[in-house]
C-alpha cells in the first residue's frame, strides 16, 4: 500500500464520494452504502458531472436497494480507474497529479526513496527508465464500503408481505457491492448479524482465486479481541477470511461510540500484539477445513492486517501505534472534516467545527439505535431539535426508515426521533405520576433522539446545491472528540504532511494524549451509567459497574507501566503521570453508594 493510513467511514454522507477525491492519489476510504437513495441521488450527480449516461434506479423497482448500490460503486471503480490514468500517464512537473502522488507519500516509504533517487538523476535515460518503474509501480487507494450490520430492516411488499431475507437493508446493500466490479473490502461494523455473515457465503469473490488472492474482502472493525476472535471463527467455519481487523476506540471515536465493558484502547492493543499470531494461525485451521469441505486447497494462510483508528491527532501518535503495537496501518477520520477537497461539509457547520471548543463535543443519547452517540452541540440539527421541543413538537417527521426499531405503540416498528413515538411517548409519560425533577430527565431521554437518516446526508446535498425544495437543511455530525484540537480548514497536503510529521495543524500545545482522552472518556460515562442507576440498582448491574471500574484501574496500570516506552521526554512524561493520577484519583472517588463523592 502507498500510505500507512486511510480515511474511515465518516457518517453517511461526509465520505460517500471520498474515493473519488483520494483514491488516485494512492489514499484507502471508506464510503457507506447504508443509504441507497443518496447514493442513487450521488450516482445522477456524478455521472451528469463527467458526462455519462445516467437511467434512474427507482426505489420501488426490484430489487433496486441493491442495484442502486452496483450502479453507484461501478461508476465510481470506473471514473477512478480514469483518474488513475491519466494521472500515470502524466508528466513529473511541479504541478502534474503525478507529482503530487509521490509528494504525499511518507518519506520512509521504498516508493518515495526511489522517486527521489530519480530527482537526483541527470542521466536522462537512467531517469527515464526510473520514472517508467515508478509509473507502474503506484497504486490507487481502495474504495471501500462500510455496513453497519445490525441496521437490517426488513422491507415489506406493497400488500404488507416480508418481501424476505435477502431484501432485508443489510443483505440487500451487501449483495449491491458483491456484485459491483470493485476489487475492495466490506467494512462490517456494530456488531454481529449471523444472518448477513451468513450470506456473504452466497458470493465467489469472497473465496480466493488460483493465485490465493481475493477480488472482495472483509474487513471486520472490532474494540477488543474477544469480539473479533468469536466472529472471525464464526466467519472462517463458512470459508470466509478476514483480511483486516479493524481495532476502533470504544469512546473516542467519530459516530456511533460502542462502549467496551471498561477495555481501554492500549491493553486492547497490547492483547491483539501478544496473541496475533495465534489469532491468524487458530483461524486459518479452521478456515482452510472449511476451504477443504468446498473443493478449494488452501496451503498457507492469507494476509491478515490489524490496524487502529479512533482519536489518533498526532504523528507521535500515529507512529507509536505502528512500532509498538506492530500494526499495519491507522485511521485518520474526524480531522479530514476539515479539509473540505476531501469530504462534504457544508460551509456553515464548517465554519461551526473551525471555532469549536473541546465541551462542543459530546457522547449523546441521540441515536434512535439505542447506541451512545458522538454529537456535536452547534450542529444544525441539535439547533433544531431543541426548536421543536419549545414549540411543543419534539421528533422528526420519518421518510426514510432506515433505524424503525420500536413496537412498543404501534404493530409495524417505529423510529424512536420520530414525531409519531415521542408523541406516543410523552403522552404514555404524562400518565404516570412523577416529580419534576424524574419527569423532565425521562422527558429529556425521549426527546433527545434525533433524526440521522436525514441529518447525516443534508450537508452534501447542501454543499453540491442539490437540496430539493421543503428539503430539511439541518446538518446532524458527528465528530470525535479529537477534532476540538484542530483549528481552521487544511488541504489533503497539509492534513498528509501532519500525519506523516512534517507540520503540525493542531491548534494548541493543550491536547490530551490520544490515550489519556480516552481513559477520561470512559470515567465520565462511568459516572453517567452509576448516576443513571443509583435509585434502583440491581446487584447484577452493580457487579458489571464494578467489573467496569475495575477493568478501567487496571488500564490505569498498563499505561503507568506503559510511560517509559512512550516518551523519552521527561517533562511530557511527568505530564502524562500526572493526568494517570489525576484519572485514577476521579476513578476511585466514583461508588456505587447514594453518598458517592
Amino acid at each position: 500500500m502507498s500510505h500507512t493510513f486511510h480515511i474511515p467511514v465518516l457518517g453517511l454522507g461526509f465520505s460517500i464520494d471520498t474515493p473519488l477525491k483520494v483514491a488516485r492519489f494512492g489514499i484507502s476510504s471508506v464510503a457507506s452504502i447504508v443509504d441507497d437513495e443518496l447514493i442513487e441521488r450521488m450516482r445522477k450527480y456524478h455521472a451528469e458531472k463527467n458526462n455519462r449516461p445516467y437511467t434512474e434506479i427507482g426505489k420501488n423497482e426490484p430489487d433496486a436497494r441493491a442495484r442502486r448500490i452496483t450502479g453507484y460503486l461501478n461508476l465510481l471503480d470506473q471514473l477512478i480507474d480514469e483518474q488513475f490514468d491519466e494521472l500515470r500517464t502524466g508528466p513529473f512537473n511541479e504541478k502534474s497529479e503525478l507529482t503530487r502522488y509521490f509528494d504525499l507519500l511518507p518519506d520512509h516509504s521504498d516508493l518515495k526513496q526511489q522517486y527521489l533517487t530519480m530527482l537526483k538523476t541527470n542521466d536522462q535515460t537512467e531517469r527515464t527508465a526510473l520514472q517508467n518503474q515508478l509509473r507502474q509501480r503506484i497504486q490507487k487507494g481502495a474504495v471501500d464500503v462500510n455496513i453497519m450490520s445490525k441496521v437490517d430492516k426488513i422491507n415489506y411488499q406493497k400488500n404488507g408481505t416480508p418481501l424476505g431475507d435477502e431484501f432485508t437493508d443489510a443483505l440487500a446493500s451487501l449483495r449491491g457491492f458483491a456484485l459491483s466490479n470493485l476489487n475492495a473490502s466490506v467494512v462490517l461494523s456494530a456488531g454481529m448479524n449471523p444472518r448477513l455473515y451468513s450470506y456473504l457465503e452466497s458470493f465467489a469473490d469472497f473465496f480466493p482465486q488460483v493465485d490465493g488472492s481475493f477480488k472482495k474482502r472483509i474487513i471486520l472493525k472490532v474494540s477488543d479481541y474477544r469480539s473479533a476472535n468469536i466472529q472471525a471463527k464464526f466467519l472462517a467455519k463458512k470459508g470466509l477470511w478476514i483480511s483486516e481487523f479493524r481495532i476502533e476506540s470504544g469512546l473516542n471515536c467519530g459516530g456511533h461510540a460502542f462502549a467496551t465493558e471498561g477495555y481501554l484502547l492500549g491493553p486492547v492493543l497490547e492483547e491483539f500484539r501478544q496473541r496475533r499470531h495465534d489469532l491468524r494461525g487458530e483461524i486459518f485451521s479452521i478456515y482452510q477445513q472449511a476451504l477443504k469441505n468446498k473443493s478449494i486447497d488452501l496451503a498457507e494462510p492469507p494476509a491478515m492486517r490489524i490496524t487502529v483508528q479512533g482519536g489518533i491527532g498526532t504523528a507521535a501518535e500515529d507512529r507509536f501505534l505502528m512500532s509498538y503495537y506492530e500494526l499495519d496501518g491507522t485511521g485518520w477520520g474526524s480531522p479530514f472534516l476539515l479539509v473540505p477537497e476531501v469530504t462534504n461539509v457544508d460551509e456553515t457547520t464548517l465554519h461551526d467545527l473551525e471555532s469549536a471548543t473541546p465541551d462542543d463535543f459530546y457522547i449523546s443519547g441521540a441515536s434512535p439505535l439505542g447506541v451512545p452517540f458522538n454529537n456535536f452541540r452547534k450542529s444544525g440539527a441539535e439547533k433544531q431539535r431543541l426548536e421543536r421541543i419549545a414549540k411543543g413538537r419534539p421528533g422528526s417527521p420519518c421518510t426514510k426508515k432506515f433505524l424503525v426499531s420500536n413496537s412498543e405503540f404501534t404493530p409495524e416498528p417505529i423510529c424512536t426521533a420520530s414525531r409519531e413515538y415521542q408523541d406516543l411517548k410523552i403522552k404514555e409519560l404524562n400518565t404516570f405520576d412523577l416529580d419534576t425533577e424524574t419527569y423532565q430527565k425521562r422527558f429529556d431521554e425521549i426527546t433527545e433522539k434525533t433524526c440521522l437518516c436525514v441529518g447525516l446526508c443534508s450537508s452534501v446535498y447542501l454543499k453540491n446545491d442539490m437540496l430539493k425544495p421543503r428539503e430539511n437543511k439541518a446538518v446532524s455530525i458527528c465528530p470525535g472528540p479529537n477534532l476540538a484540537y484542530f483549528s481552521g480548514t487544511f488541504s489533503l497536503e497539509e492534513m498528509v504532511k501532519h500525519i506523516y510529521g512534517k507540520i503540525n495543524v493542531l491548534k494548541s500545545t493543550d491536547r490530551p494524549h490520544m490515550f489519556i482522552n480516552e481513559l477520561n472518556l470512559y470515567v465520565d460515562y462511568l459516572k453517567k451509567d452509576i448516576s443513571s442507576y443509583m435509585a434502583d440498582i440491581t446487584e447484577k448491574k452493580e457487579k458489571q459497574l464494578m467489573k467496569f471500574k475495575q477493568q478501567l484501574l487496571q488500564g490505569i496500570k498498563y499505561y503507568q507501566d506503559l510511560l517509559p516506552r512512550l516518551t523519552d521526554n521527561m517533562q511530557f512524561l511527568n505530564e502524562l503521570k500526572r493526568e494517570l493520577f489525576l484519572s485514577e484519583e476521579r476513578l476511585e472517588k466514583l461508588s456505587l453508594q447514594p453518598c458517592e463523592a
